[in-house]
């Protein structure tokens, strides 16, 4: 039995390589594939008088998200996301490259320090953010305390507020791609163009810049993807006033009850997360 096990497992044959991904593969079906068909299905129904499916298949569901009374949440989620991507490119890229060429001994505390943000809940990190940004905060009280402002004002739920939200929670994403990619770079080439007279910012646009490329376009759209599906940043430090697209459809699907509209707006949230990935793709074949 074991050596039948083994020749079958172990043997360059595709039955070898069905066995191995099949428990893979199932999992994603049950629990992707079929849940995304069946949103699929869902947005083409018709929501009823007192929240009922009414399964009457058409496009009206997508035809409404193009509503111009939907068409600034989609504006703001877009601003939003290119937005915290930008911030995090900025910030991260510099920190990324400390970390791969200059942190030495320092470098593993500094990449333990980044993943900090990841080790407690999310929902206690906003609170956190509530209580630092709010008007009697501790933000407004260093303000006041060194007479930079003469009374509290409002920094909470404001356009900043959620910006700041989504870089601290997004930053990792785009700092540890980049990092990967910029330990990558040969430092013999960075040598190499020293030698062959270039400055250090020569060197860094004409040599390191270009080679960690990968690293910035995987960072950027591991960062702008989840930012146009986020809803818990807006939800805390937002408010109302600057919803984005996945608190439209949390408000369908708890609120509304207008279920194949949700699935509508998700369908077409999920149909630009696959584009973009789709795009990387191709880019990085290309450059391959």
């Amino acid at each position: 039995m074991g050596k039948a096990l083994s020749w079958l497992l172990g043997g360059r044959r595709p039955l070898a390589s069905h066995l191995l991904l099949a428990p893979a593969a199932g999992w994603l079906i049950v629990f992707l594939l079929v849940p995304a068909a069946g949103l699929a299905l869902l947005s083409l129904a018709k929501n009823g008088a007192y929240g009922q499916v009414i399964w009457t298949f058409g496009l009206h569901n997508y035809r409404r998200a193009f509503d111009a009374k939907y068409l600034p949440v989609l504006l703001r989620t877009f601003a939003f996301a290119g937005g915290t991507t930008a911030l995090c490119l900025l910030l991260g890229y510099p920190l990324a490259y400390y970390l791969s060429f200059r942190a030495g001994r320092w470098r593993n505390a500094l990449l333990i320090g980044l993943m900090v943000p990841f080790w407690t809940s999310a929902l206690v990190a906003f609170y956190s953010w509530m209580i630092i940004l709010g008007k009697e905060g501790l933000l407004n009280a260093a303000l006041l305390r060194f007479g930079f402002i003469s009374a509290p004002i409002g920094i909470l739920y404001t356009p900043f507020s959620v910006l700041l939200g989504l870089v601290y929670f997004y930053l990792p994403f785009t700092v540890l791609p980049l990092y990967a990619s910029l330990e990558k770079v040969p430092r013999s080439v960075v040598e190499a163009a020293y030698d062959l007279g270039a400055g250090r910012w020569t060197a860094f646009l004409k040599v390191t810049l270009p080679l960690s490329l990968p690293g910035v376009m995987a960072g950027g759209l591991l960062t702008f993807v989840p930012c146009l599906g986020d809803f818990l940043t807006a939800e805390l430090l937002g408010g109302p006033r600057f919803y984005l697209l996945g608190n439209l459809i949390s408000n369908q699907f708890l609120m509304a009850q207008d279920w194949p509209f949700g699935a509508a707006l998700t369908c077409l949230l999920l149909i630009g997360l696959i584009g973009g990935l789709w795009v990387y793709r191709r880019w990085e074949a290309e450059d391959a």
